[in-house]
């Protein structure tokens, strides 16, 4: 991709290492607006002191300077402590801007539309399951298809692509039967982004992810089967049904190659409109458009089809899961999986916020409600929206709820993972995959993947503490900690 750059667009801006941070509380640091004449807000980040000094080290701050330079961008732009260097936002990067004259930015979502994180649990206990683990990870394997550009066994035609664009999975489980009525309720947004307009998706987009459906894609994409290993806050666990010991399912993957393919239609869309909108951009990669324009209403629908996509995807893996789960294990007990939670991390959304009907982009970062939201689910009020937080294949993962104090906070915003701190480069560089596969197996970790290099791209080594990025969360008042959960078995692109 290479659209066209305006003389304007070519600016560019350095942020000072050294920039002067204020410490505003023990986990939260502000850079002021009066640090470069363009910002319109301050820029603040969610990290202890070990955390701030990991997001100086790339280009993280000067990204997060550049998108508080956006028209209509209002409060503070935000880092979670997972933040990383990304495309125009980094990884880790919330920003609101205000409806009608407020831009939206492709690069503000991610490529990878709704890349999310879906959270199964059983009653079965981990130590029941141990013997017939690698047997159970080995059928996994056989049905969900991972890796780049991998497409599963069936291909949808037009019509039924149209469907799984408009409905996500509400589609799957009201018509397919792919799932119960009650996994609804346990998905964001009901598993369906209203608004989303299928027309708007383009042929190449369709063709990308035409076979895409229940495939788990490469890079950090996984499906994980863990246990309980500790549980932070007995009542919260109760009410969610996660007891210590239990059999778990992760499932964290997107919207594959349509997504992508969506980003890149509208960012190229965006950038060569910037002219005509009257855009002036510190950098290119935060191609951008009102959300009362053309363009901008354009992105919003079909982002949202792109997001269905990946509830749907998601939808899809789990009842394959529930089968072989059905299949393979209903001699130690009951198999079933019931669905915990569904969250997104690269999506935006209009929510309500004191300063009126806003954009919230959440380019790796969860929405975290808290308990006396009017927009949860009925099933979780009083408890929260659950925060899932995947840490590395051999660490741990973690779920959490949000609290109320995060809509003033955060736009209602917590972490989404541990955040990288090495390069898929690097981490193969560091560590064979032969290697990491032997030390993940020693420790009693059943790993899947048909990949060595593509293994040490995720190695441990290559991720924050997600402990420690956890721990930011919860003090700063965001999210509560519930449980930590262990992997037990992996599946990895």
């Amino acid at each position: 991709m290479s659209p066209r750059r305006s003389p304007m667009q070519m600016q560019t801006h350095h942020v000072d290492m050294h920039a002067p941070l204020e410490r505003i509380d023990e986990v939260t640091w502000e850079l002021p607006s009066c640090y470069r004449r363009d910002m319109r807000v301050p820029v603040r980040i969610f990290a202890d002191e070990a955390l701030i000094e990991s997001a100086l080290h790339d280009r993280c701050l000067e990204q997060l300077v550049n998108v508080a330079t956006l028209h209509g961008v209002v409060r503070h732009v935000l880092a979670m402590p997972d933040v990383h260097e990304g495309y125009g936002f980094p990884v880790g990067g919330v920003a609101a801007t205000a409806l009608p004259d407020g831009v939206i930015s492709p690069g503000g979502i991610g490529f990878d539309v709704n890349c999310g994180v879906r959270l199964l649990v059983s009653t079965l206990r981990a130590t029941d399951v141990a013997h017939a683990l690698p047997a159970v990870m080995h059928e996994i394997s056989r049905s969900i298809p991972t890796g780049y550009g991998h497409g599963g066994r069936t291909a949808l035609d037009d019509a039924e692509m149209d469907r799984v664009l408009a409905g996500g999975a509400q589609y799957l489980v009201r018509e397919r039967h792919a799932g119960i009525a009650d996994d609804l309720d346990h998905i964001e947004s009901g598993g369906m982004l209203p608004g989303a307009e299928p027309a708007l998706v383009s042929e190449r987009a369709r063709t990308r992810g035409r076979d895409q459906l229940g495939t788990l894609g490469g890079g950090n994409h996984f499906l994980e089967v863990q246990r309980v290993a500790h549980v932070h806050d007995e009542a919260l666990a109760t009410r969610l049904g996660i007891a210590e010991g239990q059999v778990t399912v992760l499932i964290h993957t997107g919207s594959r190659g349509l997504g992508h393919q969506v980003c890149t239609d509208f960012v190229r869309r965006m950038d060569e409109r910037s002219d005509a909108l009257g855009i002036v951009l510190p950098d290119r990669q935060l191609a951008c458009a009102p959300l009362s324009s053309p363009e901008g209403r354009d992105y919003l629908a079909a982002m949202a089809a792109a997001a269905n996509f990946a509830f749907a995807n998601r939808q899809t893996i789990t009842h394959a899961v529930r089968a072989i789960f059905a299949r393979m294990l209903h001699t130690l007990g009951d198999p079933t999986l019931r669905l915990v939670y569904d969250v997104a991390h690269n999506v935006a959304k209009i929510e309500r916020y004191p300063e009126g009907e806003l954009c919230v982009h959440r380019k790796g970062a969860t929405r975290a409600l808290g308990p006396s939201s009017d927009d949860l689910a009925p099933a979780l009020r009083g408890i929260g929206q659950p925060v899932l937080i995947p840490g590395s294949m051999g660490t741990a993962s973690l779920v959490m709820v949000g609290r109320d104090a995060s809509a003033g906070l955060s736009f209602s915003s917590a972490c989404h993972g541990a955040g990288r701190v090495m390069s898929r480069g690097a981490a193969r560089r560091a560590i064979q995959g032969h290697v990491l596969r032997h030390q993940l197996e020693a420790r009693g970790i059943v790993v899947k993947c048909p990949s060595s290099p593509e293994l040490a791209e995720e190695a441990p080594l290559a991720y924050k503490d997600v402990d420690r990025v956890v721990d930011v969360v919860e003090r700063a008042g965001i999210a509560t900690k519930v449980a930590r959960l262990e992997p037990i078995g992996v599946l990895k692109g």
